[in-house]
């Protein structure tokens, strides 16, 4: 049963990081980019390394995953955040279909 818990989580993770991905590579500009990325990039990253906790079993490996996985879910978020005001308070423009984008 922990085989399959831990294999659900790590798949789990990986659509949400391959979607980041997609998300990464399909959005126009900085702002909608690292939207694509804040949210989803962290929770796949959290699936992964709590699937890999849970198909490891009780083990030392397993709580250095789990502390991994507390700073990635503290850090990833903040350093977006971080990111995007910054690109936000140096006049980074955001994108729009009538100034620069794809003409129809």
């Amino acid at each position: 049963m922990r085989d399959v818990v831990g294999l659900a989580l790590i798949f789990g993770g990986l659509f949400f990081v391959l979607v980041s991905a997609l998300g990464l590579v399909r959005f126009p500009d900085f702002y909608t980019r690292s939207h694509a990325l804040g949210k989803s990039d962290t929770l796949g990253t959290i699936l992964v390394l709590g699937g890999l906790a849970v198909y490891g079993g009780l083990t030392l490996s397993s709580l250095k995953l789990l502390l991994i996985l507390i700073f990635v879910g503290l850090g990833n978020p903040t350093a977006t955040h971080a990111l995007t005001r910054a690109a936000l308070r140096s006049r980074h423009e955001i994108w729009s279909r009538r100034e620069g984008g794809k003409k129809e």
